[in-house]
Formats: C-alpha cells, sequence, structure tokens
C-alpha cells in the first residue's frame, strides 16, 4: 500500500482486549492478501482525488481470512465511522431503514455474513446502494403508498463466506469483489510472530514454524492456537513456547501436522470407510457423520480440499490418494 495508507491507523474500533487486540490496526500491520490491498488502495485514492465516496465493496473467501480487519482498515483510511452490523441481525425492512435514515454523510457501513439477508430486505438494499433512495411502503393495500427519502453519501462494505448464496442483482450492485485466499506459509509466520510480540510470550522459530503449518494457512487459527500455546507455556512455568510446547498443545487440541482437527480426520475416515472413498453424495455423508451438511460445506471442505485431501465431482464427494496416505489406510479399502 501507499505510505500514506501505511501510517493511518483504526481509530474507530471498540476493541475487546480479549477478542480485537491481535486485529491489525493498520495497513502495514495487515499481512498477506498483497492483490487485493494494492486494489483497495487505488479505489481509495482515486475516491479521494475525486472527493467522492469509494464504491461499494464485497469480500469474500472462508472464515477468518480478515475480511472484517480490511473494513475497519477500508472506514479507517477514509476517516469516516464504521457501523458493524450482519445479516441475521436484520429480521424485518424497518431494521435496515433504521440503520440506512441514520447514516452521516461519508460513513461506512459494514454488513458481515450478507448472504443471511432476508430478499425482501435485499430489495430495499438496492436502490439505497445505487441511487442513495431509501423506498418505504407506509400502510396496506389501496392506501398504501411509497415514501422516499434521500440517504447521505456512503460506502456499504459486505462480508461473505458464501458468494453462491448471494442474489445476482446483489452482487451486481459492489463495484469492487474481492476474493481472499489462504495465507502463505511465510504470512503466517510473520502473523504470528507479530501476536506473540503482542501477547508478550516468546516463542522460537521451530515452534513458530509447525504453528504455520498447523494454522490452517488462517490467520485467525494461528492466533487460536498461539494463545492456547501460550497458556501452556505459562501453566508449564517455562514462559516461552518452545517446540516442545507447540507439539504438547497441539497434541492436546488433536491438531496433527498439517492442520487437521479431530472432525477433519472422522470425516475422511468415515468417507473412506463407510463409503469406500467415495463418491458419496453430501446428504448421505452428513448422516453417516451425523453432521449438519452446511457444517461439512462450510467448515471442514475448503481446508480438505484446498489440501488435497477430497474432492467434489458430479457424482459426490471422493477421497483422494492423499488422504488414505495421511490416515495410514491401504488405498483399496473394504466396505464396512
Amino acid at each position: 500500500m501507499e505510505s500514506e495508507i501505511s501510517e493511518k491507523t483504526v481509530k474507530n474500533e471498540e476493541q475487546s482486549p480479549d477478542s480485537l487486540v491481535l486485529r491489525p490496526s493498520s495497513w502495514a500491520d495487515y499481512v498477506g492478501q498483497e492483490n487485493v490491498k494494492k486494489n483497495i488502495s487505488i479505489i481509495l485514492q482515486a475516491a479521494k482525488k475525486r472527493n467522492e465516496n469509494p464504491d461499494h465493496m464485497l469480500f469474500y473467501g472462508q472464515a477468518g481470512l480478515g475480511k472484517t480487519t480490511l473494513a475497519y482498515l477500508v472506514a479507517s483510511h477514509m476517516g469516516a465511522h464504521l457501523k458493524v452490523t450482519s445479516g441475521p441481525a436484520f429480521e424485518k425492512m424497518g431494521d435496515l431503514a433504521a440503520i440506512l435514515t441514520n447514516i452521516e454523510p461519508g460513513e461506512v457501513l459494514f454488513i458481515d455474513e450478507v448472504h443471511r439477508l432476508n430478499k425482501m430486505i435485499e430489495e430495499v438494499l438496492y436502490p439505497a446502494m445505487e441511487s442513495r433512495k431509501l423506498h418505504l411502503v407506509i400502510g396496506k393495500g389501496p392506501g398504501a403508498r411509497t415514501l422516499v427519502i434521500d440517504l447521505p453519501p456512503f460506502t456499504l462494505i459486505a462480508a461473505t463466506t458464501r458468494i453462491s448464496l448471494l442474489s445476482a442483482p446483489l452482487r451486481s450492485r459492489f463495484g469492487a469483489v474481492f476474493k481472499l485466499d489462504y495465507y502463505s506459509k511465510e504470512d503466517i509466520e510473520l502473523i504470528a510472530q507479530r501476536s506473540a510480540k503482542i501477547l508478550g510470550i516468546g516463542i522460537d522459530e521451530k515452534a513458530i514454524e509447525m504453528l504455520a503449518i498447523a494454522s490452517r494457512a488462517t490467520p485467525r487459527v494461528a492466533n487460536r492456537l498461539l494463545k492456547r500455546a501460550r497458556d501452556f507455556a505459562v501453566v508449564s512455568g517455562g514462559g516461552v513456547i518452545t517446540e516442545h510446547v507447540m507439539k504438547e498443545t497441539l497434541d492436546m487440541l488433536e491438531v496433527d501436522n498439517v492442520g487437521l482437527e479431530a472432525s477433519d480426520r472422522r470425516l475422511l475416515e468415515v468417507l473412506i470407510t463407510k463409503f469406500n472413498g467415495g463418491p458419496v453424495g453430501l446428504n448421505t455423508l452428513a448422516a453417516g457423520l451425523n453432521e449438519d451438511k452446511g457444517a461439512i460445506e462450510d467448515v471442514y471442505e475448503p481446508y480438505l480440499m484446498n489440501m488435497g485431501f477430497l474432492q467434489r465431482t458430479s457424482l459426490g464427494r471422493i477421497a483422494t490418494p492423499r488422504a488414505y496416505e495421511h490416515l495410514g489406510i491401504k488405498v483399496k479399502s473394504v466396505l464396512i
């Protein structure tokens, strides 16, 4: 990012010391997603030169990759107040109308889990995003009338883990859509080093490397594992996260050497032993696991596919040879 952007910090975030202290507070602290940051930089600088509000932005990708943090940093760079809400918070159209009518000029509205917006509420959002108009229907039946309220300039930033669930009309109204990818091992190591410094805990290089490998290429997971390793180091009396402490922490949490948790391994084991490695449909797999199919799609599968342990095909889910190898199961398995 440009130097004028990297020097800005988030001033309007109401942080909880426990949950948000590790969140990057400046562009310089935000590691990774370089292409996304570069594009946002251009959008923000161009809008500033035109003396306009930036286009509405949509961030999508798996949970924990930094979508919310980007919203805070964009608002900070604009010098704007950030209003934070989420899709499930809007139960009726009046809920959205209440927020939009209270927006100040230049403010940023952040809607997390935007894919969970009610379709009727989406229709109120369309003109608000496109022409800064709020259309309210007053009354019912033949006597109903429409009230049009002008809204001040504002920027909507939305985040979702399920972009496929967004309607095409809503997606098309975002001027910029960015996908956040999994992080590289090197980026996770940098994030872990910064987080350890903030937490005031020492950590050696081997432990950082082990943490990065087990972090599922996700900063949120890396920070969670780091905090648990810190607890273990404090209890053990050493006060420093060594390779041994990190290994003990991962063993205690049942996280293996590539970041798979017990639930991930169970999914692969059930797929291989009960369904001969697949292909098997999602509903059948969910029944075999006694797990919600939404959790399989959103929580387990993305990382398993990213690591090459699982494939989605038109016929169903298939365990790859790498999954057999990782679990120590012969490729030719027998149905149970």
